[in-house]
């Protein structure tokens, strides 16, 4: 039997992935470590050919990640982690796309086709048990991002905690018609922060009132600008408009905002708001709101799903981030400001 990239990698103490890499020029690979698989190759009398390059690809060495939308900036913070922690691996990242809720079957299950791909990342995408049964007969290695199943690895926010230290925060600072903008459909971040918000009301000893919830039923749906400003038009056209809303993400916070200037009303005189994501445009605007940690959320996704390449038997791992509340602008003063320990950034 010839040589094959296998005897190279073992000889030259790197990975297959890495031989392949030298032999497409790829630019992922030191010049250091470049010259010694070359001189192994030519010391083994190796010469590159299509039989040994196909089994170089039983295993493909790709993550794939499923995403509702690439154009949000969440995702392209968590997107921005999984590249950086990619890139120190000898993996590379296969990105799916989602542009509605309704086409993420589809893109599942392009991802999860056989020799696409060696491990899978799902994000902010609930489990139905169509999907929880799809990925188990998929037999592969999966991380959940953004949301949490006990059958799969998954890096996740308190979402619940979220919602009702924001919530919360709103009503220590006196409001008292306080709503709530959220997503329709709710993925499950979403429905974990309109419950954290529920829960703060009620715990407040207020009544939670439907009137007081609102979302955009109108295309482009999700964490979207437009759908804050169609939320927050509704919310400006009941009967008794609130003083204080809190909002399910920064990008429709902005939306929000937009409709209120629209409205001839200022923040945080006319109506107080509080966002969710910390995303980097919103110190721009000063806008208050729950920080998530988007780009480590991404970089330990990657770490669980190769960890659980190398070892497929180990037991499932959560983990769970604790969001942090960022005071600016978009709220009124109050002493609660100095109590919550937080400064404007």
């Amino acid at each position: 039997m010839g040589v094959t990239i296998y005897d190279i990698a073992e000889q030259a103490g790197v990975s297959i992935a890495t031989v392949s890499r030298v032999f497409n020029n790829h630019t992922r690979v030191s010049e250091a470590t470049r010259r010694r698989v070359l001189r192994v190759a030519a010391e083994l009398g190796y010469q590159p050919h299509v039989s040994a390059q196909s089994l170089a690809r039983r295993k493909t060495h790709l993550i794939a990640a499923v995403i509702p939308v690439l154009s949000n900036f969440f995702y392209m913070e968590v997107i921005r982690g999984m590249q950086d922690a990619v890139a120190e691996s000898d993996f590379d990242l296969l990105l799916y796309a989602a542009p509605s809720p309704q086409e993420i079957d589809s893109q599942l299950e392009r991802a999860l086709q056989k020799g696409r791909a060696d491990g899978l990342l799902l994000l902010s995408t609930p489990l139905t048990e169509a999907y929880r049964n799809r990925l188990k007969s998929a037999r592969g290695s999966i991380v959940l991002v953004d949301a949490a199943d006990p059958d799969f690895d998954s890096v996740s926010v308190d979402n619940v905690k979220g919602g009702y230290m924001a919530t919360r925060y709103l009503i220590d600072l006196g409001y008292e018609r306080i709503a709530h903008i959220t997503v329709a459909p709710e993925p499950p971040p979403a429905v974990q922060r309109r419950q954290g918000y529920e829960q703060a009301l009620r715990e407040a000893g207020r009544s939670v009132d439907p009137a007081l919830i609102a979302a955009s039923g109108r295309k482009p749906y999700g964490f979207v600008e437009e759908a804050g400003y169609e939320a927050m038009r509704q919310l400006l056209e009941r009967d008794e408009r609130p003083d204080a809303v809190f909002v399910a993400s920064d990008i429709q916070a902005l939306g929000a905002l937009k409709a209120l200037q629209e409205a001839g009303l200022q923040v945080p005189r006319d109506m107080g708001l509080v966002g969710f994501d910390d995303i980097v445009v919103s110190k721009y605007v000063g806008l208050t709101t729950l920080r998530q940690p988007m780009y480590e959320m991404g970089r330990i996704a990657i770490e669980k799903l190769l960890s659980r390449l190398k070892h497929p038997e180990r037991s499932v791992s959560h983990t769970v981030f604790s969001p942090r509340l960022v005071v600016r602008r978009t709220c009124r003063s109050r002493a609660v400001r100095e109590v919550s320990g937080m400064s404007d950034r």
